[in-house]
């Protein structure tokens, strides 16, 4: 009994268990490869979402009409108010803060910028000043209307595609129905998540004369288009690098000399106002870069900054100074980003045009279309009143007792007239008969009601012609545009080359580097004159021992009277070197190659080296004269340098002697003993 009990207590004992495996590391986290939370998914849908919005609703044109939301929005805002008066501007901005949901002070500067351009807004009071760079006056104080090419131009609303505004509570336009290549001749800048664009402005006269190039082309006949920028400020533009449109332009401010040593600045490059063009001017003098005494800014409505120069001056290379060191020459890079149907997408500018040209025919078609829908109405309508009245059609409804039984009646008065009109007649039509007033009825002209029939008929007559001859009607109409606007928006830019302006060449002479008795050298040095160079210049200085530095030119340095050379460092010049290092003289031939500024180096194989001769190039020979020593039989040998090759500065050079030497040079001096050259052979480099 004993043992069954124990044998049923083991079935009841735990079993062993295994020894437990220890848990696997955690895999190292990588951004790209491990797998992240529901976090990453949420910061990335909103980013993409900022991105979308940064780019297609505030930074970057529309290339349907031209326009960024702002602007479009501000147009909107004044055609909707616009009864051919000025307005205040705050009161624009009030109205655009319906459709534009950021603050007004976006919409003000958006509004002076598009008003600085001439083309969509006339302003009225301060606006600011594109020359000095003065900024507008509040919007409370200026006031703002559509331009006539603007209002006739851009408005279209039957041909408008409406979305609601960001709020819900207005219709907004998706785009602008607009005739004009309005990106090309504004302009525009933007920056967004991602991308950038810098689309430079051009003139407005030119790109309609290259629109009905395009119009007149054929398609087999390759043709290119010579769209150049224009911008209001003029000056002077090389577009040799222009890229049509994706690639880069110099400008230059216009400088004319005058008498009694001046010149002045008419016309500035654009990006540069007064403010900070005369700043970069006084920082070039002020670096002794241009020789100018005075600077008088008599800028108002047109650019005029009198520049007084230096007495004894050269003009033109003053000029030539102000293009070089200041801001009177810029460059400007252009890269054409735009949207298009609502993406993103890089173009160059006849691109853009001829996109602009397709659109112009688009619109030209869809107005022509309407003109005549509205003509058929108005023909259809002033038909049907004339049959109504003359054949007294209004006789028949007399005994009519139902509403139902009028129309009726008219309906069938007028069937037999079908072949007079251009299309079946409709309940509306039956409507619009039985509105008609009896003082009407009686007062009815029917010549005249004929005449206006006829009338409509040429018109239509005529837009279907337009309609037949769509080409040849846009050509017309941009011919009209020419016509009227030409006189108005003339190119103000000047088309040139530029040579470009040799700085050093400029500047040579523009410093003098000067030694004095106290072991000075510098520019700041008042002394005998060393050598004359440029700022642009970097300096070799070798003193006595062999160390030499490469440095800027120094106003002030200490050399403890222990110059050995001094010049303008030139990587690729060759010297001739003889040193002497624990008591052997060596000679080699070398260049200095690139170096470090203001550090030290040694033309030796090391510090305790000692310079003894160094000459430009390579000598045509060298005269040795040795220190006397007793039983010595040569006294002195002539060397040939072009014996030794060229090498580093850094390498160790030939063993010339191991005889002391008492004087060296390329040149035998009075210490030559001329008897002697026949019968001492030349020395031989190891």
């Amino acid at each position: 009994m004993a043992d069954a009990d124990s044998s049923q207590n083991d079935l009841f004992k735990e079993a062993p268990t295994p020894e437990a495996t220890p848990p696997a590391p955690p895999e190292p986290f990588h951004p790209l490869h491990t797998e992240h939370g529901p976090l990453k998914n949420l910061v990335d849908f909103n980013f993409l979402q900022y991105a979308s919005y940064v780019i297609c609703d505030r930074a970057i044109p529309s290339i349907e009409d031209g326009l960024k939301p702002v602007q479009r929005r501000i147009l909107h805002a004044l055609k909707e108010k616009d009864d051919g008066r000025f307005i205040k501007v705050a009161n624009v901005v009030g109205h655009t803060m319906q459709y534009h949901p950021h603050g007004d002070a976006s919409i003000a500067d958006a509004l002076v910028t598009l008003t600085n351009k001439r083309y969509l807004i006339e302003g009225q009071g301060n606006f600011g000043n594109i020359y000095t760079g003065d900024r507008a006056a509040a919007s409370r104080y200026i006031e703002c209307r559509l331009t006539p090419l603007a209002r006739e131009e851009i408005f279209n609303k039957a041909l408008t595609e409406w979305i609601p505004s960001y709020d819900g509570r207005n219709q907004e336009p998706v785009h602008l129905p607009c005739k004009l290549p309005l990106m090309l001749m504004l302009g525009a800048d933007g920056i967004a998540v991602g991308l950038s664009t810098a689309i430079l402005p051009h003139n407005f006269i030119e790109l309609l004369q290259a629109q009905i190039e395009i119009l007149r082309e054929k398609k087999r006949t390759p043709f290119e288009l010579n769209l150049l920028p224009d911008f209001q400020t003029g000056g002077l533009m090389d577009v040799s690098e222009y890229n049509k449109g994706n690639g880069k332009i110099k400008l230059r401010g216009r400088i004319e000399p005058r008498k009694n040593n001046r010149v002045v600045i008419t016309e500035l490059p654009h990006g540069v106002n007064t403010e900070a063009l005369i700043s970069s001017i006084e920082e070039a003098v002020k670096k002794k870069k241009v020789p100018i005494r005075a600077i008088d800014d008599f800028t108002a409505e047109k650019v005029e900054i009198e520049i007084t120069l230096t007495q004894g001056s050269d003009q033109e290379k003053a000029i030539e100074a102000l293009y070089a060191f200041t801001k009177c020459e810029t460059s400007i890079t252009s890269r054409l980003i735009c949207l298009r149907n609502n993406r993103p997408i890089e173009l160059n500018v006849d691109d853009v045009l001829r996109e602009n040209t397709r659109q112009l025919l688009d619109i030209l078609e869809r107005e022509l279309q309407l003109k005549k829908e509205n003509l058929l109405d108005e023909f259809h309508h002033k038909t049907l009143v004339q049959i109504f009245i003359e054949n007294r059609l209004y006789k028949e409804i007399e005994q009519c007792k139902t509403y139902e039984a009028v129309q009726q009646a008219v309906l069938n008065g007028l069937a037999p007239f079908a072949d007079q009109l251009k299309r079946p007649v409709i309940a509306d039509d039956i409507e619009m008969l039985l509105g008609v007033r009896i003082k009407r009825i009686s007062l009815f002209d029917i010549e005249k009601n004929r005449k206006d029939i006829d009338a409509i008929l040429l018109n239509l007559e005529e837009v279907e012609k337009h309609l037949n001859s769509l080409k040849s009607y846009a050509t017309r109409y941009l011919k009209n545009l020419i016509k009227t606007y030409k006189e108005i928006y003339p190119r103000k830019t000047e088309l040139t080359g530029f040579e470009q302006v040799e700085v050093r060449e400029l500047t040579a002479t523009e410093l003098q580097i000067r030694q004095d008795e106290n072991g000075y050298i510098g520019t700041a040095v008042k002394g005998e004159v060393l050598l004359e160079c440029s700022s642009l210049d970097k300096l070799l200085i070798v003193f006595g021992n062999g160390r030499y530095q490469v440095l800027p030119p120094p106003e002030k340095l200490f050399i403890d009277n222990q110059l050995n050379r001094c010049e303008v460092y030139d990587r690729e010049k060759t010297f001739t070197a003889v040193y002497t290092e624990k008591s052997i003289a060596y000679i080699k031939r070398f260049q200095l190659g690139g170096a470090i500024m203001n550090r030290d180096y040694f033309i030796g194989a090391s510090e305790k080296s000692k310079l003894m001769l160094l000459a430009e190039g390579t000598p045509e020979a060298l005269y040795v004269k040795y220190k006397p020593v007793k039983n010595q039989r040569i006294h002195q040998q002539r060397f040939n340098p072009a014996d030794t090759p060229i090498k580093g500065v850094k390498a160790r050079g030939n063993r010339l002697s191991s005889k002391g030497i008492k004087y060296i040079d390329s040149q035998p001096g009075r210490w030559w003993d001329k008897s002697d050259d026949g019968d001492i052979p030349d020395g031989v480099l190891l």
